[in-house]
């Protein structure tokens, strides 16, 4: 048996954590890790206590054809990023990475081009999280380096919609 390379393993941790995803579009999966070690996972779902997408049976941003990243305050859900931030010690953040993995509720497919989104960004930056890495399919992964991609490059000023 081949042994699989680490940011694969990792990813394929995010991925089976996207499972207990409740989206009815896009369920996402994020682990941190830093020094080999999982810190915290984090997936796509509904604040405590509020019912899920999944248990009410429609996604708002759905029923209104809201294009895919726009209109976040339609959703009920926390994004897997922030879930995983939101549970772990800033200091245990600083230096780490962030393992994303997205997939299409629908097709199941990976979700294509994706990123983190606009405030899952400033908490990325904010967490000291150093790289984030995104899986685009079972095999290839983007490595994003925060600081010189989200930090240096601040696409909050370019008015750009979406992830």
């Amino acid at each position: 048996m081949e042994r699989r390379d680490r940011i694969n393993y990792y990813l394929d941790i995010a991925e089976t954590v996207l499972s207990r995803g409740t989206c009815l579009r896009r369920n996402f999966g994020s682990i941190i890790v830093k020094n080999d070690q999982i810190i915290s996972t984090g997936y796509v779902g509904a604040p405590r206590g509020r019912k899920n997408c999944s248990d009410l049976g429609f996604c708002m941003r759905e029923k209104l054809n809201v294009p895919r990243g726009e209109r976040y305050e339609l959703c009920r859900s926390v994004h897997s990023e922030a879930n995983a931030i939101i549970h772990a010690p800033r200091a245990e953040m600083i230096g780490a990475t962030l393992y994303l993995v997205g997939r299409e509720v629908a097709t199941g497919e990976y979700v294509e081009n994706t990123t983190c989104c606009a405030m899952c960004k400033r908490m990325v930056i904010n967490a000291g999280i150093k790289n984030v890495i995104v899986r685009d399919n079972k095999d290839k992964f983007r490595i994003i380096d925060v600081e010189k991609e989200w930090i240096e490059n601040d696409d909050s000023l370019m008015g750009t919609f979406g992830y």
